[in-house]
């Protein structure tokens, strides 16, 4: 069991260690959005706490890095 789970850490480190860096465009465009919400930086301040709150960056940040990154490496293109 404990050969099982060193093999699992490694190879998820191994996986986290790649340094396949995209453009992380969703989380970026949230980010982006979360920004210009609204007038008031007290407000989209507000947001953005609610937004951590509700996992959605978190859900972005996955997302991108999982998968979207993964599909930009892959195919050797970068998302406009």
């Amino acid at each position: 069991m404990k050969k099982l789970t060193t093999s699992i850490l490694a190879g998820l480190t191994m996986l986290c260690a790649t340094s396949c860096l995209g453009s992380n465009q969703m989380f970026n465009g949230l980010n982006d959005w979360n920004q210009e919400a609204t007038g008031n930086r007290w407000g989209n301040e507000l947001i953005f706490l609610g937004l951590n709150i509700i996992p959605v960056y978190g859900i972005a940040y996955l997302a991108d890095i999982v998968i979207f990154n993964s599909i930009e490496w892959w195919s050797g293109e970068e998302a406009e």
